[in-house]
C-alpha cells in the first residue's frame, strides 16, 4: 500500500452555509435589541462566531497507521471531542437511521466501541475511496448524510436574509426608514 497521509475538512459548502446562517440570525439582534442589552450582544456575537468557526473545523487525518477525527490546535483545547483508530482495529461499518430520514454509520472497532464517522467532508469520495482501501471495510453503500442541493438552497437564504438585513440597516442609517415611536430599540 502506498503511503497515504492525507487532511480532509468540511466542505467549504457546509461551513460557509453554516456560518452565513449564523451571522443571519446573529446580526441584527443588535439593533433590535434594548439599549442596556446593546453591549452584551456586541460583545457575545463574536464569541459565537469564533465557537462556530471552531466546531466547524473538524478534520479527518489518515495516515498508513490510523483515522484520526479531532480538531486543529487553535481550538482543540476547547472542543476536546474525537477519535482515532488503528486501520486493523475496525471491523465494520453500523448504518443507522436518522430522524430526518438519512443515514449516518459508525465505525465499529475490535473492542466494541463506536465512533461516528464523519460524512459532510471535502472531497468525501475520495476519503471513503481511501476509508476502503486502509479499512478494507466496503464503502460503496455510504453516501453523504444531506444531498448538497440543501446546503446550496440554505446558503441562498442565508444571503437573501443577510442581504435583506444590510438593506434595512442602510435604510434606517439613511432616514428612509424610520422605526415606530414605542420601539424599544
Amino acid at each position: 500500500m502506498e503511503a497515504m497521509d492525507e487532511r480532509f475538512q468540511i466542505s467549504p459548502l457546509i461551513r460557509g452555509t453554516l456560518i452565513g446562517v449564523y451571522l443571519a440570525l446573529v446580526l441584527p439582534l443588535p439593533l433590535m435589541a434594548p439599549a442596556g442589552l446593546r453591549p452584551l450582544l456586541l460583545l457575545a456575537a463574536p464569541i459565537g462566531l469564533a465557537l462556530v468557526w471552531a466546531l466547524l473545523s473538524e478534520e479527518v487525518l489518515l495516515d498508513d497507521q490510523r483515522i484520526q477525527v479531532g480538531y486543529p490546535r487553535w481550538c482543540a483545547w476547547l472542543l476536546r471531542r474525537g477519535w482515532q483508530l488503528p486501520w486493523q482495529d475496525i471491523r465494520r461499518l453500523i448504518p443507522m437511521g436518522t430522524s430526518q430520514g438519512g443515514t449516518v454509520y459508525y465505525v465499529s472497532s475490535a473492542r466494541q466501541e463506536h465512533y461516528l464517522l464523519p460524512q459532510r467532508l471535502e472531497r468525501f469520495n475520495d476519503f471513503l475511496n481511501r476509508f476502503q482501501i486502509a479499512s478494507g471495510i466496503d464503502t460503496s453503500q455510504v453516501q453523504r448524510l444531506t444531498p448538497p442541493w440543501t446546503y446550496q438552497l440554505l446558503a441562498a437564504l442565508a444571503a437573501l436574509m443577510l442581504t435583506s438585513e444590510l438593506v434595512l440597516f442602510g435604510g434606517l442609517r439613511a432616514g428612509w426608514i424610520t422605526l415606530p415611536a414605542g420601539y424599544p430599540g
